[in-house]
């Protein structure tokens, strides 16, 4: 199968549609005059492609991009999952950030405004003289992608500004606006998915890159996690399940080889990278030490030995945490013989080594939700929705773990909800790790965020109750003239 959305993303930038007045009748490069675009599919189709543009891989101005600019790296880095020696990714590991880092400040400055210009793209399509399929079908795909980047900027500052479609045909009348209520927010992100599964594609039938079905309802698994709506997580699992497409691979190290995600079963939704700068994998230039075999990278990054420790001793899912390499020095690294590239823990490196690699990047693709996911997610709803776990919540655990090569588990032994809900966690850790960054929200969905940080660093820890959500710029809270509030902790 080719990587359709690959060709898209070349051949376009961010189009963002806005309202034209008489005294504004020119048209820029970046911008289309909604009084006659969209004129035909091919013109839906570019507003659709240009709401996947910000939610790919790019060290520019995609958020999953797998380098420090990316959601990945940046979450993962303030859990025992990644450690950084130093800059931003201590400030991550310490949970040290605060107004001026613009390290976490930047992804709603960088992102939100992309809400609101799907928005306005999806006002147009609707608005459009074309067939009422096609409207549908686009207007799906962008709506997945609003609530996609809706859900992940939600996960990390709490309720957002969400720009009502009469003040955005409205550009020159400042308005400053105050955030969501927490319930309007998920209303908000609920809605869009909910409308969006009607008219996506089934799994099988969607091109590879591109939202389906079980993609919109992946997400509402997300979100109602990060709710605790237990019989919702439940629900949806069983419409993904229920769809009988998704499979399990039994092969976890080769989900992250360099083609093996195009034909999975496993994967929900996965980003194709490339060597173009499209949609990069820069996961192996920041992770790998300059005198790492075959081509190295800057080694911003390293997982810790407490996360490494954590393993059973056959869980395959360890193998690429790397816990010594021969250096092109001669000398080889281990937890022994650190240097100044495993001092903090193994190198979290999980993708393939790519060795037809001969630049910064990689092709292997980016992958961000996978079935494992659902059964994980099911078998913690089922526990938490009585408080009681059940021999099917360990059941859907068994069939990840057994994957895993490990050990079955016994309900006999997590019959209290508090032993199962760490023993989950654990799982979700081991599972995750270094994919879409969700373990933070994990740790903070069941109070264990600032726990485990405080654990992991001791008194280097700076961790507080309120760094559950990430602080917004100075800038936009001067912007918002009052309306608009910072997360409590930051002011």
């Amino acid at each position: 199968m080719m990587k359709n959305l690959k060709k898209f993303l070349l051949a376009i930038v961010t189009i963002s549609v806005v309202s034209c007045s008489p005294e504004l009748e020119s048209v820029y490069f970046n911008e289309v005059n909604p009084d006659i675009f969209p004129q035909s599919e091919s013109d839906v189709q570019s507003l659709v492609i240009a709401a996947y543009y910000p939610l790919r891989g790019s060290w520019f101005n995609g958020i999953h991009s797998t380098s420090e600019r990316g959601l990945m790296f940046m979450l993962d880095a303030t859990t025992e999952i990644l450690q950084g020696p130093y800059g931003i990714q201590q400030v991550q590991t310490y949970h040290s950030f605060n107004t001026t880092s613009t390290s976490v400040t930047r992804f709603y400055d960088d992102f939100y405004n992309q809400i609101s210009s799907m928005t306005l793209n999806i006002d147009a399509i609707e608005n459009a003289d074309i067939i009422e399929s096609i409207k549908n079908e686009g207007i799906a795909e962008i709506k997945c992608a609003r609530a996609l980047l809706s859900y992940e900027l939600f996960d990390m500052y709490g309720p957002l500004v969400v720009a009502p479609l009469e003040v955005l045909k409205e550009p020159l009348i400042e308005t400053p606006l105050a955030r969501l209520s927490e319930d309007e927010m998920v209303s908000f992100i609920e809605q869009d998915l909910l409308d969006a599964i009607e008219y996506l594609p089934e799994p099988s039938e969607a091109d590879y890159g591109r939202f389906s079905k079980g993609m919109a309802r992946m997400i509402l698994i997300r979100l109602y996690l990060h709710q605790k709506r237990w019989d919702d997580v439940e629900t949806q699992a069983n419409e993904i399940i229920g769809m009988n497409y998704y499979e399990l691979e039994t092969d976890y190290v080769g989900l992250w080889d360099t083609t093996a995600p195009v034909d999975s079963k496993e994967v929900i939704w996965a980003i194709p990278a490339d060597y173009a700068g499209t949609s990069e994998n820069q996961w192996q230039l920041m992770v790998l030490p300059s005198n790492y075999p075959n081509r190295g990278g800057f080694g911003t990054i390293q997982s810790s030995w407490d996360f490494y420790d954590s393993f059973e001793a056959t869980d395959i899912r360890k193998t690429n945490l790397i816990a010594e390499f021969a250096g092109t020095d001669g000398v080889v690294y281990n937890r022994a013989n650190p240097g100044a590239y495993m001092q903090l823990g193994p190198l979290p490196l999980k993708i393939a080594e790519d060795a037809a690699r001969n630049t910064g990047l990689t092709t292997v693709d980016i992958i961000v939700y996978r079935y494992a996911d659902v059964l994980l997610s099911k078998a913690e709803a089922l526990a938490n929705k009585t408080g009681v776990p059940t021999q099917e919540a360990i059941d859907l655990v068994n069939i990840v773990r057994n994957r895993a090569q490990i050990s079955e588990i016994a309900l006999a032994d997590y019959a209290d909800i508090d032993t199962f809900n760490t023993m989950i966690l654990l799982e979700r850790s081991h599972e995750y790790w270094c994919e879409n960054g969700q373990y933070r929200s994990d740790l903070i969905r069941h109070g264990k965020f600032k726990e485990y940080a405080d654990r992991l660093n001791g008194v280097a820890s700076q961790s507080q109750p309120f760094n559950v959500l990430f602080p917004f710029s100075l800038e936009r809270i001067s912007e918002g003239e009052g309306a608009f509030i910072q997360n409590p902790g930051y002011n």
